[in-house]
Parts: structure tokens; sequence; C-alpha cells
């Protein structure tokens, strides 16, 4: 599994008046990176990849990771590895006179109606059909910002006033299944880079879904696409969800917080979003009384039954509580419910009116990633919000890849690399070096976590090294 999160950027002055354009704020975020490798696109020390993408949007995609709490600390160390880029892009600022505080937000739009995304890299064998996948998962990842959805005001138009939607990507969703995405965005991107052995394996990559603040969130967004994608692959019978308008009624749900939206099936029947919601689950807990583990002998191999239960015990509670609108029992965990329920605090004061500008102000506040500054970091230092992992383990991954995957073999590459000087080029399933002498390989197998390929690569440059002193 793998992530990738853009980030929305901005730089202000002490007074709050904004100084430069998000291409120059990219530009001084990037500046060290630069420097130090000439590059603005290159992997981290812990096997993540660093980057600027489009419109000026830095980004992170974590290092292959092989269980949820594994994924959500790469995940969460990426927010640090660039608040400590943005920290130092503050002083360089000062110092030529032109702002004082930069802002990242882990959000998905803009003031502007930019939209920025989350996606989610799922590993599936060869011999799936993508297609067939995509239908099959489609009623999940329609349904899901029920439970996963990062909440959003919806300004005011001519046909409604403003208001609040579950979700940030509903309406940035155009098709089900494309190898477009950005001008008729799908939910999932079909485009066939396996970035792996693709004699074997295939790349799941959604990009329709929410961008997340709270663990326990980003726990069940994950874990609850990976519990239907196991039961496609053991051919469990799932019920026909198959739905007759996808993308219409994806835009429906959002504005239905009570999960009771009719949706029409191809088979000519409705069900409601929280009916397939509800089914999902139940056939996901049925599944862990028979589910395997997959533990290699050293006791790896990825999310665990225990974990999964923990999932699936956090989403049977977020489905009672959409079932009975009484969200107390999750309105520290869900993303969207701890949202609106500080808005609706802040509403009691400001004449109940979703279109006052203070809201707006909060809303953006709420993404802002520095800690001690944005409002989601305040209520987590505070213990307001659940947790799902540790900032210790965050802290970790921050220089450290993940020893369960092929990342270990491309951290302990570039770590070599790097430390003997010596040019090079990885990407995620190559490494080459040119000298003492030209040398690449292909690493084909994301759970490898070492090769003698890799061996003799560290070998050559240390041979290399010493041949220089």
């Amino acid at each position: 599994m793998g992530v990738e999160t853009e980030y929305g950027i901005t730089a202000t002055a002490a007074n709050g008046t904004h100084t430069l354009g998000a291409a120059e704020v990219a530009r001084y975020l990037f500046e060290p990176i630069v420097d130090e490798h000439g590059s603005s696109n290159i992997f981290s020390a812990n096997g993540s990849r660093l980057y600027l993408d489009m419109g000026a949007h830095p980004e992170i995609a974590t290092a292959e990771c092989d269980s949820i709490t594994q994924l959500l600390n790469y995940e969460r160390a990426g927010d640090r590895i660039l608040d400590e880029l943005a920290q130092r892009a503050e002083q360089k600022l000062v110092r030529d006179g032109v702002g004082k505080h930069v802002y990242l937000f882990k959000n998905n739009l803009d003031s502007h109606g930019n939209s920025y995304g989350c996606h989610e890299n799922y590993l599936i064998s060869r011999s799936m059909v993508l297609r067939a996948i995509g239908r099959a998962l489609e009623p999940l990842m329609v349904t899901r910002q029920l439970i996963c959805g990062a909440g959003l005001i919806e300004p005011e138009t001519d046909e409604h006033p403003a208001r609040f939607v579950l979700s940030q990507r509903a309406d940035q969703v155009w098709e089900g299944v494309s190898s477009a995405t950005t001008r008729a965005r799908p939910m999932i991107n079909s485009r066939d880079e396996a970035h792996a052995d693709s004699q074997r394996y295939r790349r799941l990559h959604v990009i329709g879904g929410d961008t997340n603040l709270s663990e326990p969130t980003f726990a069940l967004k994950v874990g609850s696409a990976l519990l239907v994608l196991e039961m496609i692959e053991a051919e469990r019978e799932l019920p026909d969800f198959e739905l007759a308008d996808p993308i219409g009624q994806i835009r429906e749900i959002s504005r239905d917080l009570s999960g009771r939206t009719q949706l029409r099936l191809k088979n000519g029947g409705t069900v409601t979003a929280l009916e397939i919601q509800q089914a999902l689950c139940g056939h996901a807990a049925d599944w862990l009384e028979v589910r395997d583990d997959y533990l290699d002998d050293a006791g790896h191999g990825g999310s665990t039954t225990s974990e999964m239960r923990r999932v699936v015990d956090l989403w049977r509670r977020a489905l009672d509580a959409l079932e009975s609108q009484d969200f107390s029992q999750v309105n520290r965990e869900l993303d969207w419910v701890i949202k609106k329920e500080l808005f609706d605090h802040y509403r009691a004061r400001l004449g109940d009116d979703w279109s006052h500008p203070k809201l707006a102000q909060i809303d953006l506040a709420m993404h802002d990633i520095r800690p001690g500054r944005g409002i989601f970091q305040v209520l987590q230092d505070k213990g307001r919000v659940e947790r799902w992992t540790t900032d210790e383990a965050i802290t970790a991954a921050m220089d450290t890849p993940p020893d369960t995957t092929r990342a270990h073999q491309r951290g302990k590459f570039l770590a070599r690399a790097r430390e003997t000087e010596t040019e090079f080029a990885v990407d995620w399933s190559r490494m080459k070096i040119t000298e003492p002498a030209r040398l690449e390989y292909t690493f084909g197998d994301p759970f490898a976590t070492d090769s003698p390929e890799l061996e003799e690569l560290l070998a050559l440059m240390n041979r290399g090294a010493n041949d220089t002193e």
C-alpha cells in the first residue's frame, strides 16, 4: 500500500496579507532540497518520494507499506518532513523581507476552487481484472464519504444557501474507472503502472478520496478498502450494488448527512447509501472469522486480523451513529463529525449562519499541518481527538524506511549512495549507480527486504569510496 498526499501552500506577511504566489512559495520550500540534491523530485531517507507536483503542490508519496498502522506512520511523517521545510522557508522569507509565515494545508480545495488530492495505491494480483474490480469497489467508493469524508462548508449559490457537506472530493469526480487524472477525474485511475513485477502485480490507483486529518478515519478509509479488496480476491460473494448513476449519486450522498439517500441500482432496485455500507461492513466482519493473517516465518505480513477488527469496530460504530443520528460515540474519531461539531459550536455564536466568513477561516485553519497552530493539531495535542498510532512511531518513520517491504532496500541504497557521494538514480523499482562502474538492477518484488543485487550495489559503492581515499 501507499498514499500520495498533495498539500495546498501559501505565505503571508506579519499582517496576514499574501505576499507571494504559490509557485514562489514552493520555490522557497524546496530550495534546501534543490541545493542538496539538484532536483525538486527526490526519494527521502525513509524511502518515500518528495516532489513538487503540477500547480505548485508539494507532494509526498509514502514508501511501500504492508499494514495500516505502518502506512499511517509514514503518511504522518510526510506532514512533519514538509513542516520542517516550511519552517526553514519562513526563516528565508524573513531574511529576504518578502513574508513571515508559510502555510501548508492538508485538504482538497482552495478558495479559488482548485482541487488537489490524496491518492491511495493498493497492490493487487495481475490476474484480477481492473474494470471488474472497479465495478465491485464502486459501491464502497461512492458511499464511504459517510464514514471518512473530510467535511466542507459548501458556499451559497443561486440554488441553495451555504451548507455543510460530507466530502471535499465528491464534486471533483467525473468518472468511475478511467485513465484520466485531471481532465475527467475518476474514482479509480486505470493507468497501468505496476511499479513492481508487472507479470505478477498491478497497482490499483484510487484518486477519488478525501484527505484525512483524523488517524482513526485514515485507518478506516484504508482498512475498509483493503477488506473489500481481500473479499473480492478471495471470491467471496458480495451483494449486487452496481449503481445506475454513481457520479450523480456520489454528489447526492455528500449532501445528505443521514445516509438515507435512495440510490438506483442497475438491476432495477433501490438501496440507501447507509444500507450499502452496513452490508459491506457485515460481510467484512464475517470475513474476519476466516481471514488468514498472511504472516511469514518472521511474523511479518501486513495488517493482522486484530488490526482489521479495530477497523470493523469503528466502521460499525460509525454506521450505528448515522442510523441513530447520535454521533457521541464517534465524535472524537471521524473527520467530518469532529469538524461539524466544532462548526456548530461557533455557529451558535454567529447567528446559525453557514456563510459567516469566520467559519470559512476555521475550516481552513483545521487543515493547517503546523503543530500548535493548526486547529486539528491543537485538538489532538489536547487529547480531544482519538489517536491510532503514536508520536514516537511517526518520528521514527521520518528517517527510517519500513523494514518489511522493498523500501528497506531503497533506504539502504540511498544512505550508502549519499554517504559515499556516488552518482546514482533511483525510482520505485530501479536502482542504478554510474561509478566506479555502471550497474543497474530492477527490484520487482515489493515484499523483498534484501537481495544479492542490492548487496552488489552496496559493495561497488564501498569500493568506489575506498578507491578515492
